[in-house]
């Protein structure tokens, strides 16, 4: 794919800028973002060189794919802005990259990670239970990393303090390819192997 090609889809991950204990948050990382190359599209993070972020984004771009990297001022040495993106967008603000990663993308991934992936992916969850957008919304469950979280959400939706209907919002699954497949074509869109 050239720089010219528009991407087939462009997807929005989430994850930590931290490399975690397990190698196989890295592995699930690189495996994301050469599928992402590997089927022309386009991925959207938070542009950071750091962590399973620069592991996804190094991985999309050595696999032919673009990527676009959104990232506060205030992040640009803490995380390491990535400079080799495809595009890099230094923002003012957290609400400004999140805006415009959401913009940016047909779809929503969030891989391992800590405090701030929980934070995007809950967000992205709520707009969509609210309407403000009808993009796919994924969670990739990593040798059960999200199983805790898994189990505490369908203990709120016993307690009545959720629907089973929202649960059925997010797209949950431990395999990469049967995750990103389905979000792409929930989305509408093809992810045809180049």
């Amino acid at each position: 794919m050239t720089s010219t090609t528009p991407p087939n889809f462009s997807l929005c991950v989430y994850c930590a800028s931290r490399l975690g204990h397990d190698e196989a948050y890295t592995q699930v990382a690189q495996t994301v973002g050469t599928w992402i190359g590997e089927h022309g599209g386009q991925l959207v993070y938070g542009g950071g060189k750091s962590g399973l972020m620069g592991i996804v984004a190094t991985a999309t771009l050595q696999a032919g794919g673009r990527v676009v990297g959104i990232i506060p001022k205030a992040l640009v040495d803490k995380e390491f802005a990535y400079r080799e993106c495809t595009e890099l967008h230094i923002v003012d603000t957290m609400h400004e990259r999140k805006h415009m990663m959401a913009e940016r993308s047909d779809a929503f991934i969030a891989l391992p990670g800590g405090i701030g992936t929980f934070e995007e992916f809950f967000e992205v969850w709520t707009w969509r239970q609210l309407g403000y957008h009808q993009k796919p919304v994924g969670l990739l469950n990593t040798k059960g990393y999200y199983d805790a979280l898994h189990q505490f959400l369908q203990a709120s939706v016993a307690s009545k303090l959720m629907d089973a209907w929202q649960m059925d919002l997010v797209q949950w699954d431990s395999t990469p390819e049967a995750l990103l497949h389905g979000l792409v074509k929930a989305a509408g869109l093809s992810a045809t192997k180049l």
